[in-house]
């Protein structure tokens, strides 16, 4: 199957569909099935007790998955998470960058299910592990959706 993007075009959609989180996430790698991502680590990632929090981690976690997905079908901002588990096994350094391996483990018409590994950047211990799932729209329910909120 072919992929629809480039690392650099993927980021750029995410951008464009999720202005919020413009700088937040690099594509490092990408093959069909599987993506990289880094979360560029800020001050406001950090908890008390200088580690990065749960929510940026699950944010990491989530985008990945989202954007393997979008990788494999094309530009689909309709696709949403449905169900998601998150393990967090170790503190990650605060001072690093947290980088995501997704491989999808599950592409069908409406479905998608990721596996996410979390590394702090050039630690060999996973910090934190999640499953999610997502929920593709039918085709022409997304492009009703779409071209109503597509500028004319």
């Amino acid at each position: 199957m072919m992929l629809h993007f480039t690392p650099t075009t993927l980021v750029e959609y995410l951008e464009q569909v999720f202005p919020q989180i413009k700088g937040d996430f690099s594509v490092l790698e990408m093959a069909e099935r599987q993506l990289k991502v880094k979360l560029n680590v800020q001050d406001r990632h950090l908890r008390p007790g200088g580690t990065v929090s749960g929510p940026s981690m699950f944010s990491l976690a989530d985008v990945s998955v989202y954007m393997a997905v979008l990788a494999m079908i094309g530009p689909e901002p309709l696709t949403v998470t449905t169900g998601c588990s998150l393990d967090f096994m170790r503190k990650p350094a605060g001072g690093r960058d947290i980088i995501a391996s997704c491989t999808l483990l599950k592409l069908g018409r409406s479905l998608a299910v990721g596996d996410v590994l979390i590394h702090s950047e050039a630690l060999p211990e996973p910090v934190a592990r999640a499953t999610m799932t997502y929920a593709i729209p039918p085709k022409s329910e997304s492009l009703m959706a779409h071209s109503k909120t597509s500028p004319k």
